[in-house]
Parts: structure tokens; sequence; C-alpha cells
């Protein structure tokens, strides 16, 4: 990590992206102070108090707390990432797209990108629209409006102000893509979840002068977030390689020897995908049913509560669905052994066809089945910590693994620079 931050301020052109990535990172907290015109700050303040633990809790962490303070950004980039998430399913579900993205090249490509945008348009006015109906009617616990005037004059500039900071915001992550360090779209949650750290950290160190938390809590909480950044890190990279052993070819007179290289296949190539889906549906229900005045479904509602058995059982259940069935979307035994047979390539001891797909299922289903079990205890890690040790414990779930994961994407994408610059000065030579 020291040799990639030496070299971020010794590279010019590093340095650049370097400091382009801050500036749009400045940006995007500047933006993330500005409120939407309309709204009362404390009573939107008391009035979101009151709903954690709902589906709105878990947006403003992808949001980084805009939601909260309802900003322009108070979408995020999450509009795009849904928009992106659908296109991938669409993709294998629509033939023509599935073309498009395999047969298409640059263009290809392109036309995907196009349609994600135009995508993330509407997702980002649906929502927008959403929020400024829902916002109207809403009351603080002390009786104050939300809304000052909730006229359709709130509602337009309300949609028109979130539907613009959305596409802003994925503007922003297109430069850092082109211009900056790393993935933008990721950087911009990255940041927004990072930004939260420091209160958390201060409502932590309250409890501890006031006694609330012990030495002994300290101390375990510290090992609970080193052990779960170092599993992170290890299987974030863990990947299974198998080998490919592909034939020796002969062109005219000359005769090219046959060569072995690995085909691999990440431990848990989901990522944090069906966590993200878990705690939305798992969120859904308890959410809409805090809005019904009803004993049964009150009680109903709180058996949804994170921390409850029933909360529990099938969060980790939709977890292990989740990540079959998303790893089921980015790879595809029956594609993947179809390409090995097209390059003439095939696996030592499995013939090709119909067993090299069953050899890859095997291995496959292998490897999800471990991810999905260190997804759903690295998901549960909060809840039992919150619980048991009464102890607000943020760093875990999905706030963990993005934060880890971008990291890691991102000095991945450093080293790669790096060793481009190093080939570039060699050739040069």
């Amino acid at each position: 990590m020291l040799e990639y931050l030496k070299a971020i301020f010794e590279l010019k052109e590093l340095r650049q992206r370097f400091l382009f990535t801050l500036l749009m990172f400045a940006i995007y907290r500047f933006g993330s102070h500005v409120p939407i015109p309309g709204i009362n700050p404390e009573a939107l303040r008391d009035f979101l108090t009151s709903l954690q633990g709902s589906i709105f809790a878990l947006y403003d962490i992808f949001s980084g707390g805009n939601l909260n303070r309802m900003t322009v950004f108070a979408l995020g980039v999450m509009p795009y990432i849904s928009a992106s998430i659908m296109m991938q399913l669409l993709t294998v579900a629509i033939p023509s797209l599935q073309r498009l993205a395999k047969e298409e090249g640059d263009y290809g490509r392109y036309k995907i990108n196009e349609y994600t945008r135009y995508l993330t348009l509407l997702v980002a006015l649906v929502q927008s629209t959403g929020i400024a109906l829902w916002l109207r009617g809403q009351v603080s616990p002390k009786g104050l409006p939300v809304v000052q005037e909730p006229g359709l004059l709130f509602v337009f500039t309300t949609v028109v102000t979130l539907v613009a900071g959305t596409m802003f915001l994925v503007w922003i992550a297109d430069q850092i893509t082109e211009k900056g360090i790393g993935n933008g779209a990721s950087l911009i949650i990255f940041a927004g979840i990072v930004a939260s750290f420091p209160n958390a950290l201060i409502e932590f160190i309250n409890k501890v002068r006031t006694g609330d938390v012990g030495p002994l809590t300290v101390l375990l909480v510290v090992a609970l977030i080193v052990g779960i950044i170092v599993a992170i890190v290890y299987v974030q990279e863990a990947e299974r390689r198998i080998p490919i052993q592909y034939p020796g070819r002969q062109v005219g007179r000359q005769l090219y020897a046959g060569r072995r290289t690995y085909l691999p296949i990440k431990l848990n190539p989901a990522g944090v995908i069906p966590i993200i889906f878990a705690q939305a549906l798992l969120l859904i229900p308890s959410t809409v049913l805090t809005f019904v005045e009803h004993p049964f479904l009150k009680a109903l509602a709180q058996a949804f509560t994170p921390g409850s058995l029933l909360y529990n059982f099938l969060y980790v259940t939709l977890i292990v669905f989740f990540t079959y069935f998303y790893t089921a979307v980015l790879i595809n035994p029956v594609e993947l052994a179809e390409n090995l047979h097209k390059q003439g390539a095939f696996i030592p001891g499995v013939r090709p066809g119909q067993d090299t797909v069953k050899y890859l299922e095997k291995v496959i289903n292998r490897l999800v089945f471990f991810g999905a079990l260190f997804l759903a205890v690295i998901a549960l890690i909060p809840i039992l910590v919150s619980v048991f040790l009464n102890v607000p414990f943020y760093f875990g779930g999905t706030t963990a693994l993005i934060v880890v994961g971008v990291a890691l994407d991102t000095f991945r994408r450093i080293e790669t620079y790096l060793l481009q610059k190093k080939y570039m000065s060699f050739i040069k030579r």
C-alpha cells in the first residue's frame, strides 16, 4: 500500500488522476449538503429517525446519508446500479441484446451503455416521483409537517432536482472512470459510506466514555473488524484455477507447441449483490407494515425486524438463493464449454462437450456454496453484535464488502497502471 501511495506522488499522470478523483469527491460531498427546496430539516430528521430498520435505512447507506438529509443527491447512483443489474438480466433473457453484447464489439458495448443510461433516467424518475408524493403527507413524531408547502410545485421541483442530481452523479462517475483512478460508480458509493464512519466512531467513543461499552467489548469489536477485513480480502482474492490445455498447431512450416493456462473462477463471483437483494426483500414487508395500524400486522412487522429469528433465517436463505441465482447469470458453463471447444482447448482428463459442462457446473456449485456461506456469516455479524453486545456495529455485511472490495479493486488498477508504465518504458528503450 505504501508503495502505491509513493507511486501516486512520484508519477505525474497518476498524481493528476488521483487529484482529479479527489476533486470529484469534493464536488460530490458539497452536493451532499445542499437540501432540496421545501423540506423542513428538523421534521425530516425526526421522521426518518422513526424509520430506522426500514428499506429507507438500507437505501441511505448507498446514498451516503443523502437520503436522510434529503439533498440533491438523495438517490445517489443507485438508479444507475439498479439499471446496470437490470440490463445484465435483460441481456441474458433477450437474444437481440445478447447478440449485441457478444458479437458487436465496441459498438455493442456502447449501445448497452446507452440503454443503461436511458433505463437509469427512467428508474430515477420513478423513484423521485415516489419520494416526492410520499413526503407530501408525512408528519414528524412532534407533529411538524415534513414538507412546508405540499403542492404540485413541490412534487415537480423535487422530481427535477433528484433526477438531475442522479444524472450528474452518473456523469461524475464516468469522469472518474475515464480520468481518475478506479470505477467511478463504486468509488462514489465508497466515498458516501466512508464519510459516515467518523460519526459512527464518535458515537462509539461516547459509549465507551459513558461506560455503556466496556474494555472487553472494545477489544472484541476491534478484533471483529480486523477479522472481517482479512476474511473479505482472502475470499475476494480467492479463485479456483481450472487447468486448460491448448493443442499445438502448425502455421506453414512453423510448428507451435501446445500451451497450458488456466480458467480462473472466483470463490464469490456474485460480490455484494446477494446481500443487497436479500436486505431489500426483507425490509420491504416491515416498511409497508409500519404504516398499517393493526395489532396482527404490527406483530408481523416486529417479526421481520433485524435480529429476530425469522428475519435471520430468511436472511441467510435469501443470500444463498441470490448467490446461486446471480452467479448463474454471470457464469454460464455451457457458454464456457462452447468457447473452449471453438478455440480447440480442453480441460485435461475431461472430454469436450457435455462432460466439460458437467465438470464446470460441479466446480462452480461447490465454490458458490462456500461463497454463499461466507456472505451469510459476514451479513449476520453486525446484527448479532448489535443484539448481543448492544453496540452499534457499522462495519459488516454490505458496508464491509463494498469498502474492502472497492479498495482492493482500486489498488489493483493502480498496480495495472504501474505495470503498463514499466512495459512502455521497456518498449521505448
